[in-house]
């Protein structure tokens, strides 16, 4: 399967949005889920395990969540586990008769495997839409990134870890060049 472009990604985030009424922020992650059919279930994992997704050949999936993280890291790991049902990423590790399972872990983190990078990048678009963002920062260009409680705001009304929003602020393009911390 080709790259998906960062405009694709966005685009179907966008659209999913829409069809499940989620058009105001905070977004409400396990709807969405539910609007596509996806039962979401909070179970013990290993730390280095956020969740998994368990699809099998007749169409169900479940979403399982690690109950022990942080509520923002749970939002992310659904959102980022969604991304991979609508992308329609293939593959996972092979679980029983036609089911598979595809596990977030320490692979997902590190932007090295396409498919985890487009699901973190669908996730994102999925919990902190562009125009949303824009709507809540009331001006796109002038956030300072220097200005942790701004940020934090921001980070507050999405739900979300100020890492995430600016990361995502950045890849909106809503900080002028040179402005990351990082």
């Amino acid at each position: 399967m080709p790259t998906l472009s960062h405009q694709t990604i966005e685009r179907r985030a966008m659209e999913l949005l829409r069809e499940s009424g989620q058009l105001h922020a905070p977004i409400d992650v396990e709807a969405v889920a539910k609007h596509l059919g996806i039962r979401v279930e909070y179970a013990k994992f290993d730390d280095d395990c956020s969740g998994v997704l368990v699809k099998s050949d007749d169409g169900t999936a479940v979403i399982g969540v690690n109950w022990d993280h942080h509520p923002n890291r749970k939002r992310f790991t659904i959102a980022h586990e969604i991304g991979h049902f609508v992308l329609k990423h293939e593959g996972g590790t092979f679980v029983d008769k036609g089911t598979y399972a595809r596990f977030r872990d320490r692979d997902a983190y590190s932007g090295k495997v396409r498919d985890e990078r487009e699901a973190n990048q669908f996730a994102a678009a999925l919990l902190m839409p562009k125009r949303l963002v824009g709507e809540v920062s009331q001006d796109e260009r002038v956030l300072d990134p220097s200005d942790d409680e701004a940020l934090a705001s921001l980070a507050r009304a999405f739900l979300v870890s100020p890492q995430a929003m600016m990361f995502r602020l950045q890849r909106l393009g809503f900080l002028k060049a040179g402005d990351s911390p990082f």
